[in-house]
């Protein structure tokens, strides 16, 4: 009989402690969500916005970040961030018509660019920013 109440009593626990493994999964799941529906507002609401990002290297990335309306090219490395260049919206070919949500996703600026300049184009421009190597 002591067996048998023993065993129940484990029985109870082990639902007891799966009830709240479920709950607080449960929480996790809607805390989640709330905070990066939040996180998202606060990046639309700022007023810096990433436009375009590409991988050079590893962890080195070329981006194109609006600041208000100015739009500046930056490297982005392991420990630094160096600002290479500042551009217009009509060196990108965004034009006014054109949405925030359509620059962030990239919709906007990719046809534009590419039916203006060449990506190595733009390189080139940007190389005679640079003071020369010398051996």
């Amino acid at each position: 009989m002591i067996l048998l109440s023993s065993s129940l009593q484990s029985f109870i626990q082990l639902l007891g402690v799966l009830l709240i493994f479920v709950f607080v999964l449960f929480i996790t799941y809607f805390v989640t969500k709330w905070i990066g529906n939040f996180q998202k507002l606060q990046i639309h609401r700022g007023s810096l916005r990433v436009v375009e990002s590409i991988q050079i290297a590893a962890n080195k990335y070329i981006q194109i970040i609006k600041v208000g309306d100015v739009y500046l090219v930056i490297a982005v490395g392991k420990d630094e961030v160096t600002m290479l260049t500042q551009l217009t919206g009509e060196q990108l070919g965004i034009t006014e018509d054109m949405t925030d949500e359509d620059t962030v996703s990239g919709k906007g600026t990719a046809g534009s660019i590419a039916a203006q300049e060449t990506f190595q184009e733009v390189m080139n421009r940007l190389k005679g920013h640079f003071p020369k190597k010398q051996d």
